[in-house]
């Protein structure tokens, strides 16, 4: 398992990487096929105290199923905490996923998965002044082969409220998103 930090505002002091490596080494216990943790830590400048240290661990397994989480605290080492027990929870709820798609029959072919998504999308970011509405962020990511199922998991899995995958049945880029009914939408363009 390859550990990766990254800081903003923080300074990264050997107290802190020990209790970053201490409490993400724990998490391969539940997550046997864990590959990669990635770990930012910011100091933001907010109205409120309480959310001003902020934690977000990434981490993916062999198969490319990325999990995420977030925590906020006015405290690093509380927020890295709580971010741990948050990707505990997310890493249950997901193994439990698999065990019944497992007993019910259901399930992914491992034959049809393609290669995994990067662990992290490059990110081209810049702002121009002149105009009013501009892209101020753009995302690169090669797409991985899934069903529309795995992309849904992906999308839970992630805390988004869209994801964009190449439809191995379709053989074409979709997008499934969330509704507000709760249900989910796909999205097949068609070319004329």
């Amino acid at each position: 398992m390859e550990i990766s930090i990254n800081t903003h505002h923080v300074e990264l002091t050997p107290r802190l990487n020990s209790h970053i490596e201490k409490k993400t080494a724990r998490l391969d216990r539940y997550m046997p096929n864990l590959s990669e943790v990635h770990v930012e830590l910011s100091s933001q400048n907010t109205r409120s105290a309480v959310e001003r240290q902020v934690a977000q661990i990434t981490i993916r397994d062999d198969r490319g199923t990325i999990l995420r989480a977030e925590e906020r605290s006015n405290d690093i080492f509380a927020a890295i905490d709580a971010v741990v027990d948050k990707l505990y929870r997310q890493i249950k709820r997901y193994r439990g996923k698999r065990i019944r798609d497992r007993r019910s029959g259901g399930g992914v072919d491992e034959n049809l998965v393609g290669e995994p998504l990067p662990f992290e999308p490059e990110v081209e970011e810049g702002f121009d002044e002149d105009e009013e509405a501009v892209i101020v962020r753009r995302k690169r990511f090669p797409l991985r082969p899934m069903s529309p199922e795995e992309a849904i998991e992906q999308m839970e899995l992630l805390g988004h409220s869209f994801f964009v995958y190449f439809d191995i049945d379709e053989e074409a880029v979709n997008v499934v998103y969330t509704r507000h009914d709760g249900n989910y939408g796909l999205l097949q363009p068609i070319f004329d």
